[in-house]
């Protein structure tokens, strides 16, 4: 049973805990997965990578702008559950190269405020999909 959530945003009732949400602010799955689900107040996002959702072409010009279009992909898909990223409670960070922690670190800080920042882990990976070089997954609770 679809129904309408936000403008532009869908979700789809599984059982009683469990709602399929999808946002057109946002890439399309590109795979067997969901751009989210939540459980109850607990939003569980897949990882976003820099593909512009309008386009589905990857924006990779530099490692900021790679960043700041996977943290605008994954403010869309928290909006999409009527949160913000002042709803985040943890994050995952996966990179391509440790080297570029800093820059990925700047534009990911800019989103939160550093008293209230999620948890978070970050850790270099052999491969991404689509040969990115960042991607991050976040967990949310109203």
């Amino acid at each position: 049973m679809g129904q309408t959530f936000l403008t532009g945003s869908k979700f789809k009732i599984i059982n009683s805990m469990k709602k399929i949400l999808f946002t057109d602010k946002a890439p399309a799955p590109i795979g067997p997965y969901n751009q989210a689900v939540l459980v109850g107040n607990t939003l569980y996002t897949s990882g976003q990578i820099a593909l512009n959702p309008a386009t589905m072409e990857l924006v990779l010009d530099d490692i900021e702008t790679e960043t700041k279009q996977v943290m605008e992909n994954m403010k869309a898909v928290l909006e999409s559950a009527e949160m913000t990223f002042d709803h985040v409670v943890k994050t995952t960070i996966f990179i391509m190269d440790m080297n570029d922690f800093a820059r990925i670190n700047s534009v990911y800080g800019s989103y939160f405020d550093e008293a209230t920042a999620p948890a978070r882990e970050t850790v270099q990976v052999a491969g991404l999909p689509k040969g990115v070089n960042v991607e991050i997954s976040m967990i949310a609770v109203r």
